[in-house]
């Protein structure tokens, strides 16, 4: 069963279409959505693009659309600039030459939305574009919201542009090629909207694990549906996190330090992001926020996930990646700062969570050592 989810955003609303065997209905759906266009481009990566972009071009020339495709090199550690100028030129070299009618449409997980999406705001100052999905943590978080970027050395998504899509398409049966792992990193990013908005959710994730891992397509488009309806309305209320969108980054502070630290590509989103929310967790309980009870609940499900909850779940975690000094040195230059004070969302009860600007740098190496206890 497909489900529509409205991001409302005045001139700039879009449609999340939600279900099962979508990727050939991409022509009209585009052709709904933007215009329908006579040009695009996909721009993919070398892992998606040979199982997926035959099938979504042959839906967006079934509406007579011209369709050309573009790939890099998968990973994370491609999401950069030299990456962003390689595929900037292919597009621009394309003969005849585009114009601002063409479509861009990212295929992939989070780096290919994150980075076509960068593209389509940038290329002859921004053209459309439609996002499709391939990863359960592009689903419930990358793909809906309009945060387009690259990382740099100094820290990721640090250079970027909000542009929002003409819509997006979530099909939840491509998830049956991914391995359980990239299956749980999507999980993380699940919980972290159950802790900010929906605690039920967690009963949902607890109750349907079995499933998700066996990728029952069923159960995953309910699950998309769930995250997304919740990230939308966030969207919705602050397009350019000017307020509570920032407590989508829940987890993401630490968790993003981690990453950069490790090395683009060591340690999964998801992985880095389920220890910053045990760190925030950590904090909260310091400064008497939530009881033990509320952050064992969120341990024992990440657990149950197979995400990690300390250091020594990742054995092969670079020393970097555990460094309070490294870790606090990349949190100096977090988005979310302001007059260099590092910012913390933290849970205040079960579906609830609040931004701090007074969180110490005891705390925070204080939240640190607890991921290595």
């Amino acid at each position: 069963m497909t489900r529509e989810i409205k991001v409302e955003l005045a001139e700039r609303s879009y449609t999340v279409v939600v279900g099962v065997d979508l990727l050939g209905e991409a022509g009209r759906i585009a052709a709904a959505s933007a215009g329908k266009p006579d040009r695009a481009v996909i721009i993919t990566d070398s892992l998606v693009g040979p199982l997926y972009a035959v099938a979504v071009a042959a839906g967006l020339s079934a509406t007579g659309c011209r369709c050309e495709t573009i790939d890099f090199p998968a990973g994370e550690e491609h999401k950069n600039l030299t990456t962003y100028g390689s595929v900037m030129d292919r597009l621009l070299s394309l003969k005849p030459p585009i114009d601002r009618r063409c479509l861009i449409v990212a295929l992939g997980g989070g780096v290919v939305g994150d980075l076509a999406g960068f593209i389509a705001a940038t290329a002859l100052r921004g053209l459309d574009f439609v996002n499709v999905p391939t990863t359960l943590l592009a689903d419930v978080d990358a793909a809906v919201g309009g945060k387009t970027g690259l990382n740099a050395s100094a820290g990721k998504n640090l250079i970027g542009a909000f542009h929002q899509p003409k819509a997006v398409i979530m099909d939840a049966a491509v998830l049956k090629t991914l391995p359980p792992a990239q299956l749980d990193n999507g999980l993380a990013e699940c919980v972290k909207h159950g802790v900010i908005r929906d605690w039920s959710l967690l009963d949902f994730i607890e109750e349907n694990a079995a499933k998700f891992v066996a990728a029952d397509v069923g159960a995953l488009a309910e699950l998309i549906g769930r995250n997304v309806a919740i990230k939308a309305a966030v969207v919705s209320d602050d397009e350019r996190e000017a307020g509570d969108r920032a407590h989508l980054n829940f987890g993401h502070t630490i968790g993003h330090a981690i990453e950069t630290a490790a090395g683009y590509g060591a340690v999964s989103h998801g992985q880095a992001v389920a220890l910053g929310m045990i760190a925030a967790f950590h904090i909260a309980a310091d400064r008497s926020l939530i009881d033990s009870t509320t952050a064992d609940r969120v341990r024992q499900i990440l657990v149950g996930l197979s995400l990690p909850v300390r250091f020594a779940d990742l054995p092969d975690l670079p020393a970097a990646a555990r460094d309070p000094a490294r870790l606090r040195e990349i949190m100096a230059h977090d988005k979310k700062n302001i007059d260099g004070i590092v910012r913390f969302i933290l849970p205040t009860a079960p579906g609830s969570v609040a931004t701090f600007d007074d969180v110490t740098d005891d705390h925070i190496a204080a939240a640190i050592a607890a991921l290595g206890s």
